[in-house]
C-alpha cells in the first residue's frame, strides 16, 4: 500500500519520466501523466521491459513483470514504483 511516506518526490518522478522518454525516444514535453505509452507513443513490449528493468535498477527494487499490464502511462508507472518501494520497506513476516 502506498502511503505519504512512500510517495516519490518531484525529482524521482522527473527521473522516471526521463527514463521513459529516453527509451521511447520522445521529448518530455510530448508525454503527459495520462498519455498512453502504446497508443500515444507507439511503445512496444521490448520498450516496456526495458522501462521495467531501468526502474528496478535506478530505484533498487523488484517489480513483478505482471505489473507491466498496469504500466500504461506515467501516472500508473509512478504508482507501481511507489508500491514496489513500499513493499520493499515492509517488514518480513
Amino acid at each position: 500500500m502506498t502511503t505519504a511516506a512512500n510517495r516519490l518526490d518531484a525529482e524521482s518522478r522527473d527521473r522516471i519520466k526521463e527514463i521513459i522518454c529516453d527509451i521511447l525516444e520522445i521529448e518530455p514535453s510530448e508525454m503527459s501523466d495520462t498519455s498512453r505509452f502504446k497508443e500515444d507513443h507507439e511503445a512496444d513490449s521490448m520498450g516496456a521491459i526495458e522501462i521495467l528493468s531501468q526502474l528496478e535498477r535506478i530505484f533498487g527494487t523488484d517489480i513483478d513483470q505482471a505489473e507491466l499490464s498496469r504500466m500504461v502511462n506515467l501516472s500508473t508507472v509512478i504508482t507501481v514504483v511507489e508500491e514496489a518501494i513500499a513493499a520493499k520497506s515492509e517488514p518480513a513476516n
